[in-house]
């Protein structure tokens, strides 16, 4: 059943699914997809949700992830993800987009586009990748008011509030979630969290569903899932994993048709396209054309 046909598809809200997936008995396992393609292949392999990492897209579009992607953009992804997939999306939200009545356009602009979530963080424009140093942080009052705003605004979209606090310590990380999640918020993020007892700790002092990122080359050290369900958390994500083995793949292919002046060596590399057309069912597309755009033929002698 193609997308095009408009029937198969989940008829819950995507907020509602999310949160029936995190009420399983195991850690609900995110990977990010950068593209619907990235996306098709992970809910192919098995996965029931994605990640809509800011960073990720910011760097497909050759941009550093400073905040500088508008929203507009940010929805454009999220729709095509969503139309692909029909998975859950979780979509890094940056800031929110502005302050309060910003936060509750993003949160109705996504809705509208097909997300589950959106994470929103304590951060100051120009943001920084979480696991960078000097980052800068709003009051946690302004961000509290962020919380509730999205509250307000959502109907099913579950409100993740990320912060950043760790970096000047634990304690005023825990304080924080602590104080998102009597803003509302429905899930806490605590980023770059640095080493097991922290996120122990962590989970110990703030009574919510937590979400863990397992990002490559950050301060955090590799966890698996089962771990970071050992510790407390009930999501883990791979925002800009998708990302980054694409980016090395595609690097090492130019690197070869400049050096061998072609690709056949590196054909067993490439999906085929007997592969491509199975992820992006082709020929359920094709039959719609042949089966109902099909030229009708005058009768003879008109």
């Amino acid at each position: 059943m193609t997308w095009l046909e408009g029937q198969g598809r989940e008829s819950r809200p995507p907020g509602e699914r999310l949160a029936a997936l995190m009420d399983g008995p195991d850690i609900l396992q995110v990977p990010g997809a950068h593209n619907p393609l990235a996306g098709l292949l992970a809910k192919r392999a098995g996965f029931q949700a994605l990640y809509v990492s800011g960073g990720a897209l910011t760097a497909s579009l050759a941009l550093p992830d400073l905040g500088v992607m508008t929203l507009e953009e940010l929805c454009f992804f999220v729709r095509a993800i969503s139309r692909a997939t029909d998975l859950p999306l979780i979509v890094d939200g940056d800031t929110g987009y502005g302050e309060v009545i910003n936060v509750m356009r993003t949160v109705r602009e996504l809705e509208a586009a097909g997300a589950a979530a959106v994470q929103i963080e304590d951060q100051m424009l120009p943001k920084k990748c979480g696991h960078l140093s000097d980052k800068r942080l709003i009051p946690p009052e302004d961000m509290a008011a962020k919380v509730q705003a999205a509250r307000r605004a959502r109907s099913h979209l579950r409100i993740i509030a990320r912060t950043d606090a760790a970096a000047d310590g634990l304690e005023g990380a825990i304080a924080r979630g602590r104080l998102y999640l009597e803003a509302g918020a429905d899930i806490v993020f605590p980023e770059a969290l640095e080493c097991e007892d922290d996120f122990r700790a962590f989970a110990r002092a703030v009574d919510a569903p937590l979400l863990a990122n397992m990002t490559e080359f950050g301060r955090t050290p590799h966890f698996t899932a089962r771990q970071f369900q050992d510790f407390g958390f009930r999501i883990v994500i791979w925002p800009a994993s998708s990302l980054r083995v694409a980016a090395r793949a595609v690097e090492d292919l130019y690197a070869h048709i400049k050096a061998e002046g072609g690709t056949e060596g590196m054909v067993g590399r490439m999906q085929t396209r007997e592969q491509l057309y199975e992820v992006i069912d082709y020929h359920a597309y094709e039959a719609l054309d042949a089966g109902i755009a099909k030229s009708v033929l005058p009768k003879a002698g008109e």
